[in-house]
């Protein structure tokens, strides 16, 4: 790599660090950090990164490898039952979005060449947005995820067409229009035929002959390998290679390495992914944007409001379901990152101007970056309006409830039927103690309810499911939810009718204990901790010590809220901080040489504050929770207890103060 190229390119990859972190910081998604990047330091703004070509060809993989892990989601089968929303619900929206655009920008006083251009660029959503966001949020095996996942895969067939059309209307093509589709079409049946025997027959074989080698690295470069050939060949017949690349993804969704595959991919996608859309926001020509941004308002506006309501219809015509309709249209309502290819052909062969070109690819990028907030908005108003065959089964569904425990009282309500919350009911049961539970996985309802359990299918986050269970008349609210959020989201809500009932949660750690007391949570139940206390019970057990000793222990912790049991000696690989971003407690011993600043000082002068000194070793000694009058001398162990930062000024303090 040229100087010049590794200096343009660590600019781009600093201002990515610099401006995700500060957007992640704002909650803004990170979608728009690599477009503001992209944008800011791009040939038209400031000009520091001027290889496009460069960046845009390592982009392309990023897609590449998104196709590829979506693939692995989808098997054939799966494909063949969604035959009808790939081609039916994608052709109608293709070829109706086309013409309701193409119209739109005749009227617009576009030439015919041009508007065909840009029905192609607009009437195509989002590939890399909209499944990175499904699958981000867990949705892509739900039916607006299916239905949206659907319509792009034939979106991806349709680009094609596109692509091969422009050379004909610029006249630069020999052949008729007719023919070239048909061998477009006649490779790509073959191709996929080839796929599907290369992944039926040679691909497991591969992998099992690298999985014998126990080695991370062959596999890794196994999975590169494979999903970049995919994408080749698929090139090399003049399809798109994120089309080849979910064909292969596909073929070895069925076998066994399926998620080992994912894992080691996931990296690699989500680096170049970044990189895509750096190279987005840097085609964008940022003077043609600030001259005509009433027009890209004007245009975007027009577009989300008039696709969303187009292939909301479509989605209703094919499901008949107001809310999945609604969420397929909005999450599919943006502009597609083909158009940018499109455009630069059209450019190659003349066929749209400079302002035209702006203006649309400037459009499809606000588009693009409103997707996420548009995903929001289609949850709310999903939630807000759900359809008459949902408010129907959801009302007769609280109406049985409320029959079925109308004669509860005093009694408890399980929110959560996993192990915890059958393991709690079998307790109960097994004491005559009256309960109720409810889950919303219907197959664990089903057959929990057959052998006589007593609990209901439902959402404990509805307050009218909570109501028809008897929340007015229960004794204990137990959340037995792995997720914090969700029982955070039951607390506020039983919290809001100003109801007193003792509310008992468990969680997986104690990482969110305040957020959950400051909610209204009665009692908190950390598992690993607790785990932990019934291992140092049987342990202080086992090496003979007095059952009373041992009880009057474990619930002094208790009490403390699992003070003792705080933080923890970090290793290698430990995390300095929490999936959520909040700072880890660690311990970390210090010993104090002779001529620290803190020898011969107590620890209340030493004012450490927000870092605890759990205990000090001297010589054979130990003392447990230090007072403050505790002085200080050379040779001390001290055990600190905080964040990584707060424990790294005690140290300072207390050596050079």
């Amino acid at each position: 790599m040229h100087e010049a190229n590794l200096s343009q390119f660590l600019v781009l990859i600093t201002a990515a660090v610099v401006v995700s972190s500060l957007f992640r910081r704002m909650n803004i998604p990170s979608v728009l950090a690599y477009l503001a990047v992209g944008l800011g330091v791009g040939p038209t703004a400031l000009g520091w990164v001027d290889d496009v070509e460069t960046i845009q060809v390592l982009a392309e993989f990023g897609v590449v490898f998104l196709l590829f892990s979506l693939g692995l989601e989808f098997s054939l089968a799966k494909m063949i039952a969604l035959r009808k929303v790939v081609f039916n619900l994608g052709g109608w929206q293709v070829a109706v979005s086309s013409l309701v655009i193409f119209g739109i920008a005749r009227l617009f006083k576009a030439s015919t060449e041009e508007a065909i251009i840009i029905a192609g660029a607009l009437a195509l959503s989002s590939t890399a947005v909209v499944s990175k966001e499904l699958v981000q949020r867990n949705e892509l095996g739900q039916p607006h995820g299916v239905m949206s996942m659907g319509v792009l895969l034939f979106q991806d067939l349709a680009a094609v067409i596109f692509l091969i059309l422009i050379p004909f209307l610029a006249g630069g093509s020999d052949s008729s229009l007719a023919a070239a589709l048909a061998i477009t079409l006649g490779k790509g049946a073959l191709l996929f035929a080839l796929m599907l025997a290369i992944g039926k027959y040679l691909l497991p074989f591969i992998f099992t002959e690298v999985a014998k080698s126990h080695s991370e690295e062959l596999f890794v470069l196994t999975v590169l390998m494979v999903s970049l050939l995919a994408a080749a060949l698929t090139h090399s017949f003049g399809l798109s290679m994120a089309l080849g690349a979910f064909i292969a993804g596909m073929m070895l969704s069925e076998t066994h390495y399926k998620h080992q595959i994912e894992a080691d991919i996931r990296p690699f996608r989500d680096l170049l992914l970044g990189l895509f859309f750096i190279s987005v926001g840097m085609i964008v020509d940022f003077q043609e944007v600030l001259a005509n941004w009433p027009w890209i308002i004007l245009i975007t506006a027009m577009l989300l409001l008039a696709k969303a309501t187009l292939i909301g219809a479509l989605a209703y015509r094919h499901q008949k379901d107001r809310a999945v309709a609604l969420k397929t249209g909005l999450y599919l309502a943006q502009g597609g990152e083909f158009g940018f290819a499109l455009f630069a052909l059209g450019e190659k062969f003349q066929l749209i101007s400079k302002q035209a070109g702006a203006v649309v690819i400037t459009t499809v990028i606000l588009s693009i970056t409103l997707t996420p907030w548009l995903m929001n908005l289609a949850r709310y108003l999903s939630a807000r309006f759900p359809s008459d065959k949902a408010q129907g089964v959801a009302q007769t569904r609280v109406e049985a409830l409320t029959d079925a425990c109308s004669e509860l009282e005093g009694h408890a309500i399980v929110c959560g039927f996993g192990r915890v919350g059958q393991t709690v009911a079998r307790f109960m049961r097994r004491s005559s103690m009256p309960m109720t539970a409810v889950d919303k996985d219907p197959v664990r309802v089903k057959e929990a309810a057959a052998a006589g359990e007593p609990v209901h299918y439902g959402d404990s986050e509805r307050l009218d499911i909570l109501k028809a269970l008897g929340l007015e008349r229960s004794r204990l609210l137990i959340i037995t939810y792995a997720d914090v959020d969700k029982s955070l989201a039951v607390i506020r809500k039983v919290r809001s009718t100003g109801s007193n009932v003792p509310i008992l949660v468990r969680t997986a750690d104690d990482s969110k204990m305040s957020l959950l007391q400051e909610a209204g949570a009665t009692e908190i139940v950390p598992e690993t901790l607790e785990a932990s206390l019934m291992l140092v019970t049987q342990v202080l057990t086992l090496m003979g010590a007095p059952a009373r000793k041992i009880h009057r222990q474990i619930e002094e912790v208790r009490r403390s809220r699992y003070k003792m049991l705080h933080g923890y000696y970090p290793g290698i690989n430990s995390q300095l901080v929490g999936a959520d971003g909040t700072p880890l407690e660690k311990l970390h011993a210090l010993t104090l040489p002779d001529g620290a600043y803190s020898c011969h000082r107590s620890l209340a002068q030493m004012k450490l504050a927000a870092c605890n000194v759990d205990s000090i070793r001297r010589g054979d000694e130990e003392f447990f929770d230090p007072a403050g009058d505790f002085i200080l001398q050379p040779g001390d162990t001290l055990i600190l207890h905080g964040s990584a930062d707060q424990v790294e000024q005690a140290e300072n303090k207390l050596l050079g103060g």
